[in-house]
């Protein structure tokens, strides 16, 4: 009895080690499905582009506001606005009375100073000589005559001159005073000789008061310079000039050069003409009325620029000569390129980023572009062609080093690796070191599914209970020859 006891104790310790042993073994599978339940990837080559994406709007290269040079009112207004117009084609003209006549007088000055020039570098004739030297004795003769006056009979004949006016007078003053009484005197011919007389007197007196004055100390230094300058005209055609007169004359040339080229530049500038070829964009002139400024804005439509806000983070990745690649949101089945032109240095602010303006140049194209156009700027920073290429999800990092690491799957399980990663972008990273194309990575997690990597074509294609259900396409990442965002 006691045997038999015994016997179902043990076989009860049995049953519950058989079942603690079969719980334990469920959870120790369990926990092993859990865990060997990976994300796979296999290391391929491919190419990693590195890219900065912006908006903003086209603009053409050449815009420009035309004015006319010198203010005057419209004559001609030969264009409006939407017309294409050549390069050197007239677009408008002021009236030109007054800048026509500007030049012909400019003209004439320089004819005179010119031959003035030329009378100093030819030989005097004797004709020349002798009409000088008359010339220098007159001047000389009305200084002495000027200079000696007034002479004793030019006082005389002024002094008879004013007592016979005297006597004139007192005799109308004696015919006057005996009609005086009458009440019609202003009527009497008496009363108009007394007048006269007395006019005569007048002028009489003034003319003895300058006899016996003389000449004024203006009056001699004025005829003093004429004979100065007629003496030196006389040298100068005996000797010939100097080269201060040469000197001079030739200053006066080149002046009236300059002042009929500024006349003629007034002149021209009354037109305005198209410096290149393109279409008026604006139109503020009307005949008739004065010019103002701007008069016409022109722009060229045939090469086009756009200019971008660029974040601080991403401004400093980029170089003049950069290509990029330009949609246009009106155009959505074109596809522009250009390259970086210019890098801006002075930043602006909005909502508390910070931006740089980056000018992208594009190349010539057939497409209808319109300035204004929005548009999209994908700039090409790196591209890595031929690389070992992994998905970033992949890379894990030991928490004492720092040092980045990854799992790779080899035929005994499971090892650690430790990489040397060089460029990462948009969900990817360029393998410098620590892999070989064909190894094959994993990530643990719950989820159970596996898959393939293939960096040629920067895709994923999932299998297994996380992949799509079966007849659905893959879901795809973007491809290497796509612009890629940041």
């Amino acid at each position: 009895m006691l045997k038999r006891r015994w016997i179902w104790i043990m076989i009860a310790v049995v049953v519950v080690l058989a079942g603690v042993g079969g719980f334990l073994l469920w959870r120790q599978t369990r926990a092993a499905t859990a865990t060997v339940a990976t994300r796979a990837v296999s290391v391929r080559k491919g190419t990693l582009q590195v890219t900065v994406g912006a908006s903003g709007s086209l603009e053409p290269v050449r815009q420009v506001d035309l004015s006319f040079e010198v203010s005057g009112k419209v004559a001609e207004v030969l264009a409006d606005i939407g017309d294409t117009v050549k390069a050197g084609q007239v677009l408008a003209r002021l009236d030109t009375t007054d800048l026509e006549m500007s030049v012909r007088q400019a003209e004439l000055s320089l004819k005179s100073a010119q031959a003035q020039l030329d009378s100093l570098k030819s030989p005097a004739t004797t004709e020349e000589i002798k009409a000088a030297e008359a010339a220098y004795y007159s001047a000389l003769a009305q200084y002495q005559q000027l200079k000696n006056t007034p002479s004793e009979q030019t006082v005389l004949a002024a002094k008879l001159e004013l007592e016979k006016a005297k006597i004139a007078l007192d005799k109308a003053q004696g015919d006057y005073n005996r009609v005086s009484w009458r009440p019609d005197i202003g009527a009497l011919p008496q009363s108009q000789a007394l007048q006269e007389a007395t006019y005569n007197y007048q002028i009489a007196l003034a003319n003895y008061e300058e006899a016996i004055k003389g000449p004024s100390q203006d009056e001699l230094a004025a005829a003093w310079r004429n004979v100065e300058s007629a003496k030196a005209k006389l040298d100068s055609l005996r000797n010939g000039p100097t080269e201060e007169d040469l000197a001079a004359a030739e200053v006066a040339v080149e002046q009236a050069k300059l002042s009929l080229e500024i006349a003629q530049r007034n002149l021209a500038g009354a037109e305005l003409k198209a410096p290149f070829e393109g279409i008026i964009a604006a139109m503020n002139l009307v005949v008739g009325e004065p010019a103002v400024s701007p008069a016409i804005t022109l722009i060229d439509l045939s090469q086009f620029r756009i200019t971008v806000q660029v974040d601080e983070m991403d401004v400093g990745q980029l170089a003049v000569g950069m290509p990029a690649v330009v949609t246009v949101d009106a155009l959505p089945d074109v596809t522009l390129t250009g390259k970086v032109e210019r890098i801006g240095v002075a930043a602006s602010s909005t909502g508390g980023a910070v931006y740089y303006p980056v000018v992208i140049a594009l190349d010539p194209t057939d497409a209808l572009l319109r300035a204004g156009m929005s548009a999209n700027v994908t700039i090409q920073v790196q591209e890595l062609t031929d690389q070992l290429l992994i998905p970033t999800w992949a890379i894990l990092t030991d928490e004492m080093t720092g040092r980045p690491y990854v799992l790779r799957q080899t035929a005994s399980g499971v090892e650690r690796v430790n990489v040397q990663l060089g460029v990462r972008y948009s969900g990817y990273a360029q393998v410098l070191s620590g892999l070989s194309e064909g190894d094959v990575l994993v990530a643990t997690n719950q989820t159970g599914s596996s898959g393939t990597f293939e960096p040629g074509t920067m895709r994923f294609i999932f299998g297994g209970a996380g992949g799509p259900p079966s007849g659905e396409r893959p879901s795809q990442q973007p491809s290497s020859q796509q612009q890629q965002q940041p």
